[in-house]
C-alpha cells in the first residue's frame, strides 16, 4: 500500500470512530473564505407517507474524503444513518440506517417510501481531507397518505324549501384541510349556506330543487390530496299547478276529446279527472270519442304529490256544440198592402226556425237595414217599405262549426 493512501486511509478511520465530533467546535471558529454556501433542498418540500423523496445537495464544496448523514440536527454517531467514502465510492451504514436510505456520489440522500416517522431535521457533514469540515441542516416533513373522503348527508331526500341538510366530510383527519364544490365549483358566499370552523360539515338551511347537487369534499395537507364521489339531493317538490292541452274549448258533436294533464313534480304526480263534479279513472290522459252536447261542462285536473303532501287542481271548461242545419225565414206583417203603405204599420218581424245547435243569429240581411235578434224572432226596428221587397238571408252558427 502507497503511503499516502495509508495515511487516508487512517484518517478516515480516526474519524468513523468519532473524532469528528471534535471537528463540531471547529467549524464554529473557522471561518472559511467567501464560496457558495452549502445548502439542502428536500425534493418535494412537503411528502406523503409512503412515497421517495430526495434530499438534494448544493453547492459540495471540492476536497472531499467523504460524507456522513445523520438522523437529527447535529453529528450524533448513535444518529448516523451512512456515511459514504469518495475514493471507494460505498456506502457505510450507521446505527440508525432503515434500509430505505442511499447516498449519492453528489452527497444527496434518498430516502424511499418515507413513514410518518422521517419527519425532522437531517444533517449532512462533509468532511474534507484538511480536516475542516462543513455540515447543513435540512428538514423533512411526512404527512398521512390521505384516504378518499366521503360525503354523507343527514337527508338525502329533502322536500324543497322545508327540510335544512347537513352534509359532513369522511373522515376525520387531522391536520387536514377541507373544501367543497357544488357543481364543480367552489362554493361562494350565501344566507342558505353554512360551513364548521374546520369546513368538514356543509349546512343548506334551504334547499330547493335547484340544488341536487353534485356535491363533492376535497381534503388537503402539504404532502397530499384526495377527492369524494360526488354525492346528488333528491330533493322532492311539487306539484306545481297543473296545465291541460290541448288549448281548445269548443268542439263539435261526434269528434273525440283527448286532454292531457301535466305538472312540475318530484316524485311524479298521480292524476285523476272531475267531470262536472264527477270522479273519473285515475288517469293523466282522458280520453272520450264520439262526444255530445251532453259532454259539454267542466273538466277538473287533480293533481297530488304523495311525499310532499300538496295537491293542485285546474279546471278548463268544454263546450260541445251539435252541427248547424239550414233555417228557415218566416216572415208577419209583410203583405203587400203593408209595402204600399209603411208609413202605417208597425215594426215587421221574422221568425226564424233555427235548427237544433244553433245558437245565434249573426246578421239578418234586409237592404241593408238593421236588426236585432230576440229568441228565435228577428225585429226590424223600422216599417217595411216596397225597396224591402224581395228575399231576405239569415245565417245562424255556432262557436264550433261553420255558418249556414
Amino acid at each position: 500500500m502507497e503511503g499516502g493512501d495509508w495515511q487516508q486511509e487512517n484518517l478516515m478511520s480516526w474519524w468513523w470512530r468519532g473524532a469528528g465530533k471534535t471537528q463540531v467546535s471547529l467549524l464554529t471558529s473557522w471561518n472559511p473564505p467567501t464560496t457558495a454556501q452549502l445548502t439542502l433542498e428536500s425534493l418535494p418540500s412537503s411528502a406523503a407517507e409512503g412515497k421517495d423523496v430526495l434530499l438534494l445537495v448544493h453547492n459540495l464544496p471540492e476536497g472531499l474524503a467523504g460524507l456522513s448523514w445523520y438522523k437529527g440536527a447535529s453529528v450524533d454517531s448513535n444518529r448516523q444513518i451512512a456515511s459514504y467514502v469518495i475514493d471507494s465510492q460505498t456506502n457505510v451504514p450507521g446505527p440508525a440506517y432503515s434500509g430505505r436510505e442511499t447516498i449519492y456520489p453528489n452527497g444527496s440522500l434518498l430516502l424511499q417510501n418515507v413513514t410518518l416517522e422521517d419527519t425532522g431535521y437531517y444533517t449532512l457533514q462533509a468532511i474534507k481531507k484538511n480536516l475542516l469540515n462543513e455540515k447543513v441542516i435540512g428538514q423533512l416533513r411526512v404527512y398521512p397518505e390521505l384516504p378518499t373522503p366521503k360525503v354523507t348527508s343527514n337527508n338525502s331526500n329533502p322536500v324543497e324549501n322545508k327540510d335544512p341538510v347537513v352534509f359532513t366530510c369522511e373522515p376525520q383527519t387531522q391536520d387536514t384541510t377541507n373544501l367543497w364544490l357544488i357543481n364543480h365549483q367552489s362554493i361562494s358566499n350565501s344566507a342558505w349556506l353554512q360551513l364548521s370552523k374546520d369546513n368538514r360539515t356543509l349546512t343548506l338551511l334551504r334547499v330547493t330543487r335547484d340544488d341536487s347537487g353534485p356535491y363533492e369534499c376535497v381534503t388537503w395537507n402539504p404532502g397530499s390530496a384526495s377527492h369524494s364521489d360526488p354525492f346528488h339531493l333528491n330533493v322532492l317538490y311539487g306539484p306545481e299547478t297543473p296545465t291541460i292541452s290541448p288549448s281548445d274549448s269548443h268542439y263539435s258533436s261526434r269528434a273525440n276529446l283527448s286532454l292531457s294533464c301535466h305538472a312540475a313534480s318530484n316524485p311524479p304526480a298521480q292524476y285523476s279527472w272531475l267531470i262536472n263534479g264527477r270522479a273519473q279513472q285515475p288517469t293523466q290522459e282522458l280520453f272520450i270519442p264520439h262526444i255530445t252536447a251532453n259532454n259539454s261542462g267542466s273538466y277538473t285536473c287533480l293533481v297530488h304529490n304523495s311525499v310532499t303532501g300538496l295537491s293542485r287542481t285546474t279546471v278548463k271548461i268544454i263546450t260541445v256544440s251539435e252541427p248547424v242545419g239550414q233555417p228557415t225565414l218566416i216572415a208577419s206583417n209583410a203583405t203587400d198592402r203593408d209595402i204600399r203603405r209603411p208609413w202605417s204599420q208597425p215594426a215587421s218581424q221574422m221568425t226564424l226556425g233555427l235548427p237544433s245547435g244553433g245558437s245565434s243569429v249573426p246578421s239578418v240581411c234586409g237592404s241593408g237595414r238593421g236588426c236585432s235578434y230576440i229568441g228565435t224572432t228577428v225585429h226590424s226596428p223600422q216599417p217595411v217599405r216596397k225597396r224591402d221587397a224581395g228575399g231576405q238571408s239569415c245565417e245562424v252558427s255556432n262557436p264550433s262549426v261553420p255558418a249556414k
